[in-house]
């Protein structure tokens, strides 16, 4: 408390004053904040913090507070007025005339935080820290597992990926339109500018998106996955060819982990289908290009992460529905609804629905955490996230693995970490 109004003070009388004044905390004294009758006893604790008001709660150790003016120069000249009978007067004016402009403050111990943070001064918790961040990742790597594992299972059975792809992003789309009519969650603010920068996002969030689902309807969630973890490498060079970025030594020399174990995890795959790896390699270059669009796009504008991915969705639907229709169609998908249903029954319309709520609530944590956690701590999330993922799809589908296959993919998701360490 000291230090900020020891800031506040300086800065003021250096607006104030021509000459800047040099704070020293040994040579000044601020007998204000000690009672009148026993000055060597200060009235604040570190067990209970100060309480401050010129009104509010006055109690039995409250003391007039003097400003004044040191005696010599050697003294800093800080006056801590916490209120003046003029707010207009300069400063100049008020240390020219210590005594006539004095002004009486109230101080007293809280009895509890809820007192402490009337004054809005935040009480950091690292425990609560700890464990928001813990069920952050928690909620995250488990939505995005689910989400997963029902999504190779209605592909399976339903192999109509433009489709599914366009059912998660409408669940997604629907369910923040509710919120916002009940005001479950606020609307965020926008306008024709926030659009116009969120098309491209949405342009190159609809490619990845389905391109990554037409690569888990050929080949495995594993598989996909390994793929997917050499996205870094796609960002680097797109930004250093594309625009004219420079990266450190260590940011390319994480990418030869990245490119060699994805290859080898590719060379050695048992259901190596090329559709279904160059899905996840076009999947890799159009988030990308996302992230790039959307740092470009967002720079000023103030909505939260969960507002921004509702509107990403739906703007994505619009750009999606259409390129749907026209590559499977209506009569496609009808006759692939039926035989689904007839050979799974019931269940499949439950794994349509959850696969659809899974993947907008996964992606939403997502974006969500970036308002609460730092970049760093994200990009360790995002590879632990990856390699939950494929033990998990290759622990529930009985995946058959070699263990080249799996040197390949450890390998590239260790490039992966590097080069989020380095990039940071």
């Amino acid at each position: 408390m000291f230090a900020k109004m020891h800031q506040q003070t300086h800065s003021l009388i250096t607006h104030s004053i021509q000459k800047p004044l040099i704070f020293n905390p040994e040579k000044c004294k601020i007998p204000c904040l000690h009672p009148s009758k026993n000055p060597e006893k200060p009235i604040f604790s570190i067990s209970k913090p100060l309480h401050v008001t010129s009104i509010i709660n006055p109690r039995k150790n409250s003391t007039k507070c003097n400003s004044y003016e040191p005696k010599n120069s050697q003294q800093c000249k800080i006056a801590f007025l916490l209120s003046s009978k003029n707010p207009e007067k300069p400063i100049s004016s008020i240390l020219s005339n210590p005594r006539k402009n004095s002004t009486k403050c109230n101080a007293y111990e809280a009895k509890s935080n809820e007192q402490f943070e009337s004054i809005n001064i935040k009480i950091p918790n690292v425990e609560y820290e700890k464990v928001k961040i813990g069920i952050y990742f928690a909620t995250w790597w488990g939505l995005n597992v689910v989400f997963n594992i029902y999504n190779k299972k209605v592909l399976n059975a339903f192999p109509y990926p433009w489709l599914t792809s366009t059912l998660s992003l409408a669940a997604g789309s629907l369910m923040m339109l509710v919120s916002w009519v009940t005001k479950v969650a606020d609307p965020p603010n926008t306008d024709f500018e926030f659009w116009k920068s969120l098309l491209p996002v949405a342009v190159a969030h609809t490619i990845g998106h389905v391109a990554a689902t037409v690569s888990m309807s050929k080949v495995a969630v594993s598989f996909t996955h390994i793929i997917k973890s050499g996205e870094p490498a796609f960002s680097v060079l797109v930004s250093r060819f594309l625009l004219a970025e420079t990266f450190p030594l260590p940011v390319y020399l994480s990418l030869f982990p990245i490119i060699g174990g994805c290859a080898l995890a590719a060379v050695t795959e048992l259901n190596f289908n090329i559709i279904g790896f160059m899905g996840a390699m076009i999947s890799n270059v159009a988030f990308v290009f996302r992230n790039i669009f959307s740092k470009k796009g967002m720079n000023g504008k103030s909505v939260s992460g969960m507002n921004y991915y509702a509107c990403l969705s739906m703007l994505s639907l619009l750009l999606l529905t259409p390129f749907a229709i026209a590559v499977e169609g209506p009569q496609v998908w009808a006759a692939g609804w039926q035989t689904a249903v007839s050979q799974i029954g019931p269940n499949f319309v439950w794994w349509v629905a959850a696969q659809s709520i899974f993947y907008h609530l996964y992606n939403q944590v997502s974006y969500m955490s970036l308002d609460q956690i730092s970049p760093l701590t994200f990009s360790v999330g995002n590879t632990m996230k990856r390699i939950s993922v494929i033990v998990s799809s290759i622990i529930i589908f009985h995946t058959p693995i070699q263990p080249v296959n799996a040197l390949g993919a450890a390998i590239a998701i260790l490039g992966t970490f590097l080069y989020s360490q380095a990039k940071l």
